[in-house]
């Protein structure tokens, strides 16, 4: 069903999520699909004729699932090979980092059909901004991969068949830094965005002063003086 994000798939993902995100081996997590669609958002069949009860069981375990994608410490990174309509689109733009083919569309076309895509605005705003945002919600239309790279929606734009050679390059840089500095910068990150500037920078150089003092960051700082490789403990 292109990918859809059924109610079982999306537990599913949950269920992996939160045992990746568990594991100290795991540096980096690309989210990827089969076929050429990425995703097309919320399978319809779930959508129609349900109760009050379901849709909103369907669209909990929604945020949940793009709330748990930011919330564990490991970057997800969407590889973006087709097509990311919708709740699909949605989930690109709540992936940490993305690449995507430059055959690949987005878009959020639930108002063609009645039911506008007031979830994945949520996602799509912060990634794009307001005005763009918009546009792509009230027509629908879809943009292609080089406009979502200018607009912001994802990282870079590739070849397919380099698609996931580059993935996995991106996802091998952020993997030989400390797990422990990328999950709490990734925590950070996410906590600061939406804070004015003055309490951001009062959060930021608080949880920087307890970061110089983790293991790992004086072993980076000696690593760096010495000039040799550092050794991580993640601690």
């Amino acid at each position: 069903r292109r990918n859809a994000l059924s109610l079982a798939l999306m537990q599913e993902l949950l269920d992996c999520l939160h045992q990746l995100g568990q594991s100290r081996e795991v540096g980096a997590i690309i989210l990827a699909a089969a076929g050429n669609v990425f995703s097309s958002g919320h399978d319809l069949n779930e959508l129609r004729g349900r109760t009050l009860g379901d849709y909103r069981q369907l669209f909990d375990v929604c945020a949940e699932l793009m709330t748990v994608i930011q919330r564990i410490p490991q970057p997800v990174i969407a590889e973006v090979q087709g097509v990311a309509t919708a709740a699909g689109c949605q989930l690109v733009a709540t992936c940490d980092l993305a690449v995507a083919a430059d055959g690949a569309k987005f878009a959020t076309p639930g108002v063609r059909i009645g039911l506008f895509c007031s979830t994945p605005m949520v996602a799509l705003t912060r990634a794009v901004g307001r005005k763009r945002a918009l546009e792509m919600l009230m027509t629908g239309a879809p943009i292609d991969a080089k406009t979502a790279a200018d607009w912001g929606l994802i990282n870079r734009v590739t070849a397919a068949a380099e698609l996931r050679a580059e993935t996995e390059k991106l996802a091998s840089q952020i993997a030989t830094a400390s797990p422990l500095t990328i999950g709490i910068g990734k925590q950070v990150f996410y906590t600061q965005i939406d804070l004015d500037q003055a309490k951001a920078y009062d959060y930021t150089k608080e949880v920087m002063t307890l970061n110089a003092m983790a293991e790992d960051a004086q072993e980076g700082i000696s690593a760096f003086l010495e000039k040799r490789e550092a050794c991580w403990r993640g601690r």
